[in-house]
């Protein structure tokens, strides 16, 4: 009985023993399998920092694209107080300059435009960045902002210095624009009077007349002549961009 007693005790520690053994071996796998995962997590990491590095400059390349550049536009069609709103709504305009172009008097004022006796028209000149808006979207959204079938008036407003113009400042933008002004004549039924000439100087006009109708909202020819031209344009660029294709 005491033999059985003590071999029982013996097998007792004996299990005890692997019991304890298998419990560090247990505690131990996890730190290795750790171990591994973060020695795996690393080489990974390694290898993504070097992909980039390598690939780095195929990712980048698209942005090549993108630069501070800007290009310059000259319109005329009426007002540009109209004018001048129209196209500050247009994506990838930067700026909008009221002035007075097309003539032959140096330095013009207001007034001396208004006699029609300069030559010179009022006029838009516009810098926009060619990398988001292209000179044919300034012409196609020019021939929306105006009607440029009626000779020398806009509206209410009549004269010389109202005249539809197109002034070019390369061989590439008087090809653009006499190959937009026939695709725009299928859209009207009456001939386009627009004229299409080199641009020689534009002048700037006087401070009053820059970023006009954001300055006047309340004033009568803003709100009853501009405000609709601007709303027009604001549904027609809605449509062009929800449109299909």
């Amino acid at each position: 009985m005491a033999q059985l007693t003590q071999r029982t005790a013996v097998k007792r520690r004996i299990m005890l023993k692997r019991a304890e053994e298998k419990a560090e071996r247990s505690a131990v796998r996890p730190d290795r399998r750790d171990l591994t995962n973060r020695y795996a997590r690393w080489v990974l990491s390694l290898g993504l920092l070097l992909g980039g590095i390598l690939t780095g400059p195929a990712q980048i390349k698209p942005m090549e694209t993108t630069t501070n550049q800007t290009e310059t536009a000259t319109l005329g069609g009426g007002c540009f107080w109209c004018t001048e709103a129209v196209f500050q709504m247009l994506p990838g305009v930067k700026s909008v300059t009221s002035g007075y172009a097309g003539g032959t008097k140096v330095n013009p004022t207001y007034q001396n435009v208004c006699s029609g006796a300069t030559g010179h028209a009022e006029v838009i000149q516009i810098e926009f960045d060619p990398a988001i808006v292209s000179y044919d979207k300034i012409l196609s959204s020019f021939w929306d902002a105006h009607d440029p079938t009626t000779l020398n008036s806009q509206g209410a407003d009549h004269g010389t210095q109202y005249r539809s113009i197109i002034l070019y400042n390369s061989d590439a933008q008087k090809l653009a624009a006499e190959k937009s002004k026939a695709e725009a004549q299928k859209h009207f039924s009456k001939p386009i009077v627009t004229e299409i000439v080199p641009l020689k100087v534009f002048y700037k006009a006087e401070g009053y007349h820059q970023d006009y109708f954001r300055s006047n909202p309340d004033q009568p020819y803003c709100r009853y002549v501009i405000q609709p031209k601007v709303e027009k344009f604001e549904k027609r660029s809605c449509m062009s961009s929800t449109s299909p294709g």
